[in-house]
């Protein structure tokens, strides 16, 4: 899956987050100061940091806010977008991997829980794909959205309309939850219980394809 890996043996993986959001630093200041303050909140709180492996906007601020606490930063970096995310001065450690598909998986598997910033479709993929992740029972660790300024206001309405509109049952929409500050999101990782809602589906028999 990996194409590069570099040496993490020295590197303490066993409690880190995953944090999606904009490789841009978004129209707010706010919205940088959100990134800043979530990467001392997860410091302080004991937490390292997985994610895309930018050091551009939101996600470089959050990198480095959580390198400078002195707690361990892991990017997840695929090869094609290393031009773009501004990769020449790496924030913490480096995975490079094949694809859009590899990344996401990788940071599955390296997290413990997951936290949205505000971003663009990107960030919005991934925290869905997480959130249906969690209802199929792939896995169950907390997801949860720090709604900057409101950012995410949007999308807790859609979320309604989805329960509303008979596409997601009440219970289920509890599977992203949403913080108004760092401090909240941080706090919630230890409090946060998946829905029992959710399609308790056995993802551990493989198909030779």
């Amino acid at each position: 899956m990996a194409t590069d890996t570099e040496n993490l043996t020295d590197l303490d993986l066993t409690n880190l987050v995953c944090v999606f959001c904009g490789s841009s630093p978004g129209t707010s200041p706010a919205f940088m100061d959100a990134a800043t303050q979530l990467g001392q909140e997860l410091a302080r709180q004991g937490y390292g940091l997985v994610y895309g492996g930018g050091t551009r906007g939101l996600m470089g601020q959050v990198a480095r806010s959580v390198q400078q606490n002195s707690a361990p930063v892991l990017g997840i970096m695929p090869r094609a977008l290393m031009s773009v995310e501004g990769c020449a001065d790496k924030i913490g450690r480096m995975l490079i991997v094949n694809n859009m598909h590899d990344r996401k998986s990788k940071m599955n598997d390296y997290a413990r829980a997951f936290i949205a910033l505000p971003g663009g479709f990107g960030t919005l993929e991934e925290l869905l794909e997480i959130a249906t992740w969690s209802m199929l029972s792939i896995h169950s660790k907390p997801v949860i959205v720090l709604n900057t300024n409101g950012y995410y206001e949007p999308l807790k309405k859609m979320v309604g309309q989805a329960v509303n509109g008979g596409f997601v049952s009440k219970d289920n929409s509890g599977i992203i939850l949403f913080c108004d500050t760092a401090e909240e999101a941080v706090q919630a990782i230890k409090t946060y219980v998946p829905p029992e809602t959710r399609y308790g589906l056995d993802w551990t028999t493989k198909v030779d394809i």
